[in-house]
């Protein structure tokens, strides 16, 4: 018997937290939508990569800060594989650091359209195929800061507290529908930008790299090991299956015990 295809969207999916949660699906057979930054050669090669494990791989270069942009791009995900999206992750995300009397305004506007609004409008597009399918799955990459503040990040953990908020929210209004919302929220994740810092503090410090990793980890994780983008997709996945069924409308932590202190 020929297994049922699903499609996974997945924003934000061409480097980092996104591009593992992206490979992820993939191996578990899901056609995957990547979105994100990258040139040409870049994408072609990401996409050969996914489409090696024996699934099909679309790309969208939407811009998660278009609502446009997004309501385009959930459509063609669907009219391109013919189907309604059986996931949707919301992992879109950037950020900006200063002190809330010197935030610039219009980093403030593009933090919060990226790391919050652009998973409404996702979530709007996609719910209503969802609804008609009688199933779906909508996972928002929260993070520690959607739970707990940091000095000079005001729009950041603005955006991540309203995200579990929405979450909450699109939970009860899929109720009984088949279509179930959460939110994952990671602490410190070792993706090729956290590496960067990782080295550079190291060379600065005269320090091997990995006294500078726990020193990083230490500022806010008790347990002192970066969580992987693999271990993300782990999570993700297991929020997509069957065995969440009735998971909805919560959190997931995967933060060291960050926001256990």
């Amino acid at each position: 018997m020929t297994p049922v295809q699903k499609t996974a969207l997945i924003t934000g999916s061409t480097s980092g937290i996104g591009l593992g949660i992206a490979r992820g699906f993939a191996r578990a057979g899901y056609d995957v939508v990547l979105n994100g930054f990258g040139d040409t050669a870049q994408i072609d090669a990401l996409q050969a990569e996914i489409e090696a494990l024996g699934v099909k791989a679309a790309y969208s270069a939407a811009d998660m800060g278009k609502p446009a942009d997004i309501r385009a791009m959930v459509a063609e995900a669907e009219q391109t594989f013919r189907r309604p999206l059986a996931v949707l992750v919301n992992n879109a995300g950037i950020q900006y650091v200063a002190p809330v009397d010197e935030f610039p305004e219009d980093r403030w506007d593009t933090v919060i359209a990226i790391n919050l609004s652009a998973a409404f409008h996702a979530i709007k597009a996609a719910l209503p195929g969802m609804r008609r399918a009688g199933s779906g799955r909508i996972v928002n990459i929260a993070s520690a800061h959607g739970l707990v503040a940091s000095a000079a990040k005001a729009a950041y953990v603005a955006a991540k507290h309203g995200l579990i908020g929405l979450t909450k929210v699109v939970a009860l209004d899929a109720a009984n529908t088949g279509v179930t919302c959460n939110a994952i929220c990671p602490g410190w994740v070792l993706t090729p930008l956290v590496q960067k810092q990782i080295d550079a503090r190291a060379a600065a410090g005269g320090v091997a790299p990995r006294a500078a990793a726990e020193d990083l980890i230490r500022e806010k994780q008790p347990l002192l090991e970066f969580t992987t983008p693999d271990q993300i997709a782990a999570l993700a996945l297991y929020l997509a299956s069957d065995a969440a069924a009735t998971v909805t409308g919560t959190h997931v932590s995967i933060d060291g015990g960050w926001t256990a202190q």
